[in-house]
């Protein structure tokens, strides 16, 4: 159960992020009202999975999550550029967190 609560917790951190970028600094309030709850929902799931995780693993796993997450989701939606090296990057976090994953223990 934490690792599932870990992964929604590290998708919300994708949904925070995407929210941020479209308050533009806080100045748009229906975005700025979403950023704050998402955000604060990521961190209690967050929370909630270490009871069982260790910090280590449970942490990068869920910047690991957002990272990759937000990358996706700013070249799907928000026209980011996309370049071999990015996604060779991108594979190498996926490939850490699956590492973590598979050595955690839990």
């Amino acid at each position: 159960m934490s690792w599932i609560l870990l992964f929604i917790a590290g998708l919300l951190e994708v949904a925070w992020a995407a929210g941020l970028k479209s308050s533009e600094g806080f100045t748009r309030l229906g975005p700025s009202v979403f950023t704050l709850i998402t955000a604060a929902g990521s961190f209690v799931l967050l929370a909630m999975a270490m009871r069982q995780l260790p910090l280590g693993t449970a942490y990068a796993v869920w910047t690991g999550i957002g990272a990759v997450g937000a990358f996706v989701f700013g070249i799907v939606f928000m026209g980011e550029a996309v370049s071999a090296g990015r996604i060779a990057s991108a594979v190498l976090i996926i490939a850490g967190l699956v590492g973590l994953k598979m050595t955690s223990g839990h």
